[in-house]
């Protein structure tokens, strides 16, 4: 099978800086490491604050960036 490729058309260079660093934070924000035991950096996060509370200052689930932002 042929993957399906999405072509985008940019207006200007910063279009395309700002559609591809918003692409890299996704995928590295949804990304499994090994480093954390193949659980993502968000994943983590909630996991530290569920058994240490203490450490944060905020609950965390409410600063991750979401659909909305």
């Amino acid at each position: 099978k042929e993957a399906t490729v999405k072509r985008f058309h940019y207006d200007d260079h910063a279009q395309l800086q700002q559609h591809l660093a918003n692409f890299i934070d996704a995928y590295n924000y949804g990304r499994r490491l090994k480093a954390l035991k193949g659980l993502t950096p968000y994943e983590f996060i909630c996991k530290q604050w569920t058994s240490e509370p203490e450490r944060f200052k905020v609950n965390p689930i409410h600063l991750m960036p979401g659909l909305n932002t």
